[in-house]
């Protein structure tokens, strides 16, 4: 039983190309755990080789501070960096796969 089940998954497809994942809605922005949940899902489901863009909601701060020792510590091989802070106040992580 997945702890988040009443929230959507933010993908169930194995993406074969870069793609960017939404992690800006209402539900995220009330829930850090939710956030770290479905960023390491996204990457999950991101085939080697391409990235994705993980956007989170502004109202939990940078996400180096809750993000990435966690898609480190989840994903050895992968990079983490930083693109942007969106003008709606979110922030973009590239995970390269």
């Amino acid at each position: 039983m997945r702890h988040h089940d009443s929230v959507e998954p933010i993908t169930e497809t194995v993406h074969e190309t870069s793609w960017s994942a939404n992690l800006e809605t209402p539900a995220h922005a009330a829930d850090h755990s939710l956030v770290v949940e479905q960023a390491i899902a996204a990457v999950e489901h991101t085939a080697p080789g391409n990235h994705v863009n993980i956007v989170t909601h502004g109202d939990h701060g940078h996400p180096e501070a809750y993000l990435y020792a966690e898609l480190r510590d989840a994903f050895e091989d992968a990079t983490v960096e930083y693109v942007d802070q969106c003008g709606c106040g979110g922030h973009v992580t590239r995970v390269h796969v």
